[in-house]
């Protein structure tokens, strides 16, 4: 049942994947670099026995692409074992792993995840799991959605901002947890309810038990896992991701109604926002370039040239239907500005005569210290140059971002619901001290 959830969450990261299971009394652990299906077969499975088991794909946004950093990660600590699947960011990772350092700790890995578990260890030598966990918690910042397991326990946990999602779901009579609900949907498993920011959820033989140690807090919300991140066939944050892309393309259909022959998407992402852009403009929808299933997102690749390589491989054009047309594409984001350049630069080759782009979100103008991997300021087109300059950059007729408030009335949530840091420089957690300044200066 990981096995499968991992395939479903596959969009969530490329790197590496890994299952941990339990007997009940033993830790089983696979993990290896690659997709899903590269990392496990049937043999493999069949050398995972348990009836808990905790599953993670990875992009690495602390700590490097190796090996040794695919999770979930395993220790044993004295008698116990733990085993952590980590989502997410913590931005006081590297003064908490010089705190640690100090007091005699040694680190297997450059993870941000291993600081977890090394609190946890120290923790627990004072008082069993949940205590331990409670004190972990408190000393960690930023963004974290995690799953631990011990030989006896299934654990979740979620930062107070919820800045990343978490769900409980049940199956046969078991307890699911999940990055999102379509891992749910594969395994036939019924969405519960979601892991509450803050919650510690604790489940073994006797059932649920949910702890709630810290006082409440403003919700973050990841407003990029509407706009790019999560499966449009999820639900999170108690809304449809469908259906709110939908409703951000169109929102662009009233900022920026454009007079063209035709609508089209750069497959997959920006699909959902050209329907509703369309819809709005009643302009007819085309797939003007094809995608090859068999090529991975160039967003989470971890180098430049990988990330170039992999545009010209996936996306096509067609010709027949470009040729001497206006077009209007709706891209959900852009961040470098250089696979939209490639992009552009094939459909002028093909024949387009305007080519047009509207955006499903604000510029991206600042670094995300949550776990979206841009992590600096010179990734960012958008935070170095001007509108118009970026729209001459890739080589487009006009260029416009939705507005703040447009991506926001498009969600149905409350306006300070969400982390729009990457939009606007407002970080609701600090940004680490030895690069927050660096970050603030615009």
């Amino acid at each position: 049942m990981t096995y499968f959830g991992l395939y479903a969450l596959q969009h969530r990261g490329q790197e590496s994947s890994g299952i941990v299971t339990s007997t009940g009394t033993s830790i089983h652990e696979y993990k290896g670099m690659g997709l899903v299906s590269e990392v496990f077969d049937e043999r493999t499975l069949n050398r995972l026995p348990g009836r808990t088991a905790i599953g993670h794909v990875r992009y690495s946004t602390t700590g490097s692409s190796i090996a040794k950093n695919a999770q979930p990660f395993v220790v044993t600590h004295g008698n116990r074992t733990l085993a952590i699947g980590h989502n997410g960011n913590l931005t006081n990772a590297r003064q908490l792993r010089r705190d640690l350092e100090r007091r005699g700790s040694i680190f297997q890995t450059t993870m941000d995840s291993e600081v977890i578990v090394h609190l946890l260890a120290r923790n627990l030598q004072a008082g069993g799991i949940e205590e331990a966990l409670v004190t972990a918690v408190s000393q960690i910042e930023g963004a974290y959605s995690c799953t631990l397991m011990t030989e006896d326990k299934l654990i979740a946990f979620r930062d107070p901002q919820g800045f990343r999602p978490l769900c409980l779901g049940m199956l046969n009579g078991g307890y699911v947890i999940a990055s999102e609900t379509c891992a749910l949907d594969l395994v036939d498993a019924q969405y519960l309810r979601d892991i509450e920011p803050g919650e510690i959820l604790i489940i073994d033989d006797n059932g649920l038990k949910s702890l709630n140690p810290f006082p409440e807090c403003r919700r973050s919300f990841c407003i990029f896992e509407y706009i790019y991140f999560a499966r449009p066939d999820s639900n999170i944050y108690g809304q449809n991701v469908y259906s709110v892309r939908k409703r951000l393309g169109a929102q662009l259909a009233k900022e920026y109604p454009i007079e063209a022959d035709f609508v089209m998407p750069f497959p997959d992402s920006g699909n959902y926002a050209a329907l509703g852009y369309c819809q709005g403009l009643g302009i007819p929808l085309e797939m003007g370039v094809i995608r090859n299933h068999y090529v991975g997102r160039t967003f989470i690749e971890p180098t430049q040239s990988m990330r170039d390589f992999g545009v010209k491989v996936k996306l096509n054009p067609v010709r027949d239907i470009l040729n001497q047309k206006r077009v209007v594409i709706v891209e959900d984001s852009i961040i470098r500005g250089t696979t939209s350049k490639m992009r552009i630069k094939a459909l002028r080759e093909a024949g387009a005569k305007e080519v047009h782009m509207v955006v499903s979100c604000p510029p991206h103008r600042y670094p995300c210290y949550y776990g979206i991997d841009f992590s600096t300021k010179g990734e960012l087109i958008a935070c170095q140059h001007s509108v118009g300059e970026v729209q001459s950059y890739i080589g487009l007729d006009s260029l416009g971002y939705l507005s703040l408030s447009g991506m926001l009335d498009s969600t149905g949530y409350e306006n300070d619901a969400f982390c729009l840091a990457c939009f606007n420089g407002k970080y609701p957690v600090k940004p680490p001290d030895d690069i927050s300044k660096l970050c603030l200066e615009q």
